[in-house]
Order: structure tokens, then C-alpha cells, then sequence
């Protein structure tokens, strides 16, 4: 996931309640041209149909989507999708939505979901505050996971960055209260960024008992890369905070 790590941050007003992130061209991610296998490309053209979502089809009724009433959690930039897989299966009571913008890994990730016969998983291949601010009802999630967004390590371009005070208030207003946002990074400085952040973001609790950061939690699957990273002697910094207003 270390090459792949797409998330979405460009902003677009649309009516809500709440202030919504100003409209700006900044984007915390790049398109990538990348080979399509045939199983990923069986993903795009087979399973999309059935297992993705539309920008453009709007404010989305969750109920009708999932055609149940369940928890749901949206994972920002799953990459290669392997995490986001194991989550859906290993918790089918609960709905999950990924959103990303590799071709490859939607692919890839539509075609292991068919594959495993899941139906509690949803797609977007569009830009993350796109779907939040025009496709997620105001306090319809339990969750959100943003596991390892590109960490734009020059300071000339931490203003690409999506952990911004705009994009953790739209998060806020989409969590129910009591839901949560789980941030996962393995570069320090950016751990830093979020823990300011959020320390400055209001209606947010953190669940951590001492410091800023948590255990890995075991609902968050290993990656490949943070296996690589974990013999290479690299840390993971795991940040959860609670929406409490």
C-alpha cells in the first residue's frame, strides 16, 4: 500500500448543515497510471455494476443501499483492498463503504469481493470529500478509517495533506455521535500533524489513556507494507477519537 496510498481531498460545496470544506484545486493524492490485471479488470467490468456507487447519484439512503439496517464504516484510500476484504468478511453484521481512486485496487478489490461472495461492501472510485460532503447522510456512519494516506512529507506540500480542521469537521458531522475516526500512519511527523489537529478539532474525544496514540487495535488488519515495515523496524501510529457532540 506504501505506493498506492490514495485518498481524496479536493473540496466542492453542496447544502447541508454544516459548513462544508471551501473549493480549492489542492488534492491530496495523484492518478498513477498502472496495468490492469485480467481478474482487475473483470473487477471494473463485472462486479462494478452490482458493488459501486455514483457521485452523481447523490445523497445516499444506506438502508436501501445495504437492504438492511446495520453499522456502517467508510475506509478513505484501501489501496489494494486486501485490508478492507478482510474487514467485510470477518464482520458481516456490519455494512462497509471504500473509497479510492486506483483503478487496480477497486479492480482488484471488487473482484475478491465477488470471488468471496460478500454483500456487505460498497465501492466509490471518486475523490473522498466528493462522497462525504454529496453522498454520505449527516451522522449515518459509525466508523471511519483512514489507514496510511500519503504522508506529503515536504513542507512544501503538507498543505496536501487530508487531515485538515476542514475535512476532520465534514468527518464529524458525518459520524453518528459515538462513532469514530481511526487514523493510521507510519511517518511520525505526520502521527504529529493529526494529534494537533485534532487536539484543535471540536466535538472529538481521543480513546487513548496516555498520549495521543493507541495499540493497533485488532479489527485493523495487517498490510503487506506494515509487515515490511515492522522487520525494517518502522513505526505505526494508531490515532482513534470518538465523536462526543
Amino acid at each position: 500500500m506504501n505506493n498506492d496510498r490514495l485518498n481524496a481531498d479536493s473540496g466542492r460545496t453542496a447544502q447541508s448543515t454544516v459548513a462544508e470544506p471551501p473549493r480549492r484545486g489542492i488534492k491530496s493524492y495523484v492518478l498513477r497510471a498502472g496495468r490492469m490485471t485480467a481478474a482487475q479488470q473483470r473487477g471494473l467490468d463485472e462486479v462494478w455494476p452490482r458493488l459501486g456507487l455514483y457521485v452523481d447519484d447523490g445523497r445516499l439512503d444506506l438502508d436501501a443501499v445495504f437492504g438492511r439496517q446495520a453499522p456502517r464504516v467508510v475506509e478513505i484510500g484501501f489501496g489494494m483492498g486486501a485490508s478492507l476484504i478482510e474487514q467485510a468478511e470477518t464482520h458481516p453484521d456490519t455494512d462497509f463503504i471504500g473509497i479510492e481512486v486506483h483503478a487496480p485496487g477497486v479492480g482488484k478489490l471488487l473482484d475478491e469481493a465477488d470471488k468471496r461472495g460478500l454483500t456487505n461492501l460498497r465501492v466509490y472510485r471518486d475523490d473522498a470529500l466528493e462522497v462525504l460532503t454529496r453522498c454520505l447522510p449527516e451522522a449515518s456512519l459509525d466508523g471511519l478509517q483512514l489507514f496510511f494516506p500519503d504522508p506529503w512529507p515536504k513542507k512544501k506540500h503538507h498543505k496536501r495533506r487530508i487531515v485538515q480542521p476542514a475535512f476532520v469537521e465534514l468527518v464529524r458531522s458525518r459520524l453518528k455521535p459515538g462513532g469514530t475516526l481511526h487514523m493510521a500512519t507510519d511517518w511520525e511527523a505526520y502521527a504529529e500533524h493529526m494529534a494537533e489537529v485534532m487536539a484543535a478539532a471540536p466535538g472529538f474525544r481521543n480513546t487513548a489513556t496516555t498520549g495521543p496514540y493507541v495499540p493497533r487495535p485488532d479489527f485493523r488488519p495487517l498490510t503487506k507494507f506494515e509487515h515490511r515495515g515492522a522487520r525494517l523496524g518502522h513505526g505505526v501510529w494508531d490515532l482513534i477519537y470518538r465523536r462526543c457532540e
